[in-house]
């Protein structure tokens, strides 16, 4: 109501668009409350010029083959962006202890090149859940992308497709999924995450939506941010409408919500992203009665994501529909000092090696360079997970940005440095040995 009230008898759309998908006020607003059409020549034009989209980076464009790594693209990103966007994608919990130390730890963990190796026999493809892929890279699902540039979640696809990158799509996407798999190739993997809504029908709805989506290949359960983090940088920005609910982008329909709302869960004010992102999702999930029902509403693989203990893997790995595990602490953006995923990589081969033989155990957070993906695989990891590097490559340059992102650190280089180590087939040997 907050939000209304300020933006009462403004033109909210640059407000409104870049968070809520197609369709919402159509799908969610009676007809009665529509008050009429807008005469599109009293509004102001939504277009942006080349020297508005360049106004904070200085004249002309920029080349994107002259940002050589993930910090100058973030920079770059940072300059076009608004304070909004950038304050939801770069912040994190309390002290952001869990979010340097995600990155840092992979600094602290040294490689061992082996000497007289044939490099020409390079090969980076894998395959998730059976499906091929030519990179062990796949972006994480992260909400939200038109906030960074129109091309969105449509411009991540676009640019995974050009590596052969498998893509995550968020809960709270900003684009419809028909908009995000338009073009996509015929070979290209998607998985949908889903948030457990507290009206389970809501869930209900959303999974048998997926039904429908051919692309989609898997469901990921997110599990590591059951509350939300107390993320002040996005809290400090007081965003004019970041408390206006965001529909799911599979999510549609009229409300049919049977409950009030939890008197335990007080609705956020108005705040951060990030608290608005988190209203309706539910806290009181657990192993037998979740995944029971979770199974009784798909066929679809389940991943978990969100695991940071290795005694939480090996539970879910004797699981029979869960097919693969995401180590991670949400980027450091729900609980601090929860421990990297890279620690809980290395619990896993210390204390119950066996979940590697039962289901994919794939790993994000703090990813930067190419080196950290290849240290990550060598210590069993599947495949790697990048959320933030996505997002402002999007800000930077919109889907050629994400394609930036993808070969600057993590095609070329990450074959080469690859093959400094030894061939795939050896790598993943001495992964087996620990």
């Amino acid at each position: 109501m907050k939000s209304i009230l300020q933006l009462a008898g403004t033109d909210a759309t640059d407000e409104f668009d870049p968070i809520h998908p197609p369709g919402t006020i159509e799908e969610n607003l009676k007809q009665e409350a529509r008050l009429g059409i807008v005469n599109p020549a009293t509004l102001p034009s939504t277009e942006r010029s080349p020297a508005a989209d360049n106004a904070s980076v200085g004249d002309g464009e920029i080349d994107m083959e002259s940002l050589l790594n993930l910090e100058e693209i973030e920079e770059v990103a940072t300059k076009r962006i608004s304070r909004k966007a950038w304050a939801y994608y770069w912040s994190a919990g309390d002290d952001l202890i869990s979010k340097k130390l995600n990155t840092t730890v992979y600094r602290q963990i040294l490689l061992r090149p082996r000497i007289f190796i044939d490099c020409t026999r390079c090969d980076a493809s894998t395959s998730f859940l059976g499906h091929r892929v030519k990179v062990p890279i796949y972006v994480s699902p992260a909400a939200l992308a038109r906030l960074a540039h129109p091309d969105g979640e449509w411009g991540i696809a676009q640019a995974c497709a050009t590596y052969g990158a498998m893509q995550i799509i968020s809960h709270n996407a900003s684009m419809a999924p028909d908009q995000i798999v338009a073009g996509a190739k015929d070979d290209q993997v998607f998985g949908w995450q889903i948030y457990v809504q507290t009206d389970i029908t809501k869930s209900e709805a959303h999974l048998a939506r997926l039904k429908k989506l051919p692309a989609i290949k898997f469901v990921c359960l997110t599990l590591d941010a059951p509350v939300p983090g107390k993320r002040e940088e996005d809290e400090r920005s007081k965003n004019i409408g970041a408390n206006l609910p965001v529909r799911s982008a599979v999510q549609g329909g009229e409300s049919t919500s049977r409950t009030t709302t939890d008197a335990q869960t007080p609705k956020p004010k108005l705040a951060g992203v990030g608290q608005s992102l988190f209203w309706g999702t539910a806290a009181d999930l657990t192993w037998k009665p979740t995944l029971a029902w979770l199974t009784r509403h798909t066929d679809l693989p389940i991943v978990l994501k969100g695991l940071q203990t290795h005694e939480d893997a090996y539970i879910a790995s004797l699981h029979p529909q869960v097919k693969a595990i995401i180590l991670s602490n949400h980027g450091g953006r729900a609980l601090d000092t929860a421990p990297p995923a890279v620690h809980t990589l290395l619990e896993i081969r210390k204390y119950c090696p066996e979940v590697f033989d039962r289901v994919e155990v794939w790993v994000d957070g703090g990813i930067r360079r190419g080196t950290d993906v290849v240290k990550a695989l060598c210590l069993g990891a599947k495949g790697v997970g990048i959320g933030r590097p996505a997002l402002f490559g999007l800000g930077a340059g919109g889907k050629d940005g994400v394609a930036r992102v993808l070969e600057s650190e993590w095609h070329s280089p990450m074959r080469i440095q690859i093959a400094h180590l030894t061939t795939w087939s050896v790598l993943t040997a001495s992964s087996s040995q620990g």
